[in-house]
């Protein structure tokens, strides 16, 4: 994703936070602030919130338009995202980011798997300069060519240069190793050889296919006054009507993993091995999200986890081991991951897989159940303490199809959790059999001792794709 961020404005994002988080009683629960909602006329969804603790403004706009809809042409989505900085009908990309920048304001386009994302925040005296120009990035990019030429040069490197940093990459393996040819294999950013035959017209139709008001959302939270600004962005957005049709995609089936298997990725240069331990996950929508994450809590989603200990505290095998769920619309992966020195990369396997079984055969006893519940609700509040974390919410709530229940009843649900359900939860949702394996390391020092943990399969992490 690019991204950039004022300074001024990040410290105003912070000061909003510890306000908000100031205000709340120390025993209250946490519940999602009151906001509307509407459709305009084309579609698209428009949601409005009021948080009134510091003079700022952040938005969020997402649209049906990530990696999932790449097909043949590898890192379209997330180029086209970056495109929407290229320049408007009415101003160019350098006076975009003058203007801005002068206002203090912060701004962002990017992709993820399923959306393409626009962000900005701004102080709220700032709001009839900067929402002008916040409609023309959404409706109206021209994707420059000189702009474009010199992104796509700068991706280039940058896709040969992540190779050499194996923890940039081993997710896109990782994905692309579980998925195959199914659309959530896709690399967000593309590989070489697709990225390098892409062209800015490849961007316009991508744009005019997939950013559409009909699909897409708006959130605007913070120092607003949600009539005026309901009449502000209708205003601005009533008259985009793209003639498009909207797409549909199919998903397709999601590989069946029916058996272990390795990917062992070389790199000759290599001194520790940095690997991935999984299987298929769950999807967003899954009612039992919250149970999930706090077992998650106890395996490897905090640095008291017993991944954490006994890798990193215990055994002196890591310098970090965590575990992890990553949530897309109609899949998702779960897995663990770590890095140790090469001559221990078999150790720190077997650790890893030894923890997982003892999570399966003894459950998690009442102490270490309250401990992960505290620690989760601990951590929510914080989560959503800035405008900006507000409306990112209510455009995740949009895309996924999820509600304000979320939010509220979070506390609840986590407090319910018992020893007895820890159990249901583990044998349901944390994968033991036919796992997938993905490392990178130097091949011909941990070949044989990886060999026993499934079915291989090699590759050069020179070699273009994943």
């Amino acid at each position: 994703m690019m991204k950039r961020t004022n300074r001024f404005a990040l410290a105003v994002l912070l000061t909003a936070g510890w306000l908000l988080l100031a205000s709340m009683p120390a025993s209250a629960e946490f519940t999602l602030p009151e906001y509307t909602s509407f459709k305009l006329d084309n579609g698209l969804t428009v949601y409005l919130m009021e948080q009134h603790e510091v003079p700022l403004i952040y938005v969020s706009a997402v649209f049906p338009a990530g990696s999932v809809h790449d097909g043949e042409q590898s890192g379209l989505a997330s180029l086209t995202a970056d495109g929407l900085l290229f320049g408007t009908k009415s101003h160019t990309k350098q006076e975009i980011e003058e203007i801005l920048d002068f206002l203090g304001a912060s701004f962002g386009t990017g992709a993820s798997k399923e959306t393409g994302e626009i962000t900005m925040s701004f102080m709220s005296k700032d709001q009839d300069r900067v929402l002008p120009i916040l409609k023309e990035i959404v409706c109206d990019p021209v994707f420059d060519e000189s702009e474009f030429e010199k992104r796509k040069m700068r991706l280039l490197t940058e896709l040969e240069l992540a190779k050499e940093r194996p923890s940039d990459v081993i997710g896109s393996y990782y994905n692309k190793f579980l998925y195959g040819d199914h659309q959530y294999g896709n690399p967000l950013t593309g590989i070489r050889a697709s990225v390098d035959v892409l062209s800015e017209e490849d961007l316009k139709n991508f744009y005019q296919t997939h950013y559409l008001p009909s699909n897409g959302a708006i959130a605007v939270v913070g120092d607003l006054k949600t009539k005026e600004m309901g009449k502000r962005i209708k205003a601005l957005f009533s008259d985009w009507a793209p003639d498009a049709v909207l797409p549909v995609i199919d998903y397709g089936q999601i590989p069946d993993l029916t058996k272990s298997r390795v990917l062992l990725v070389n790199k000759d240069d290599a001194t520790e091995t940095r690997f991935l331990i999984g299987q298929f996950g769950v999807k967003q929508s899954n009612p039992d999200y919250v149970p999930i994450q706090v077992i998650n809590t106890i395996l490897g989603g905090r640095f008291t986890s017993w991944l954490n200990d006994e890798l990193r505290v215990n055994r002196g095998l890591t310098y970090g081991a965590r575990s992890y769920f990553n949530k897309f619309k109609e899949s998702g992966t779960f897995a663990m991951y770590s890095f140790t020195k090469t001559e221990t990369t078999e150790e720190a396997i077997d650790v890893a897989l030894m923890i997982l079984d003892k999570l399966h055969k003894q459950g998690v006893d009442e102490a270490t159940l309250t401990s992960a519940k505290n620690y989760i609700n601990g951590q929510f509040p914080p989560e959503y303490e800035t405008s900006g974390a507000l409306a990112n919410l209510l455009t995740e709530m949009f895309v996924y199809g999820f509600d304000e229940s979320f939010i509220n009843d979070f506390q609840k649900n986590v407090d319910s959790m018992t020893v007895e359900r820890a159990r249901e939860i583990i044998a349901q949702y944390f994968p033991k059999e036919n796992l997938q394996f993905v490392l990178i390391g130097k091949a011909d020092e941990i070949r044989d001792a990886v060999a026993k943990y499934g079915e291989m399969t090699e590759k050069e992490i020179k070699d273009d794709g994943f």
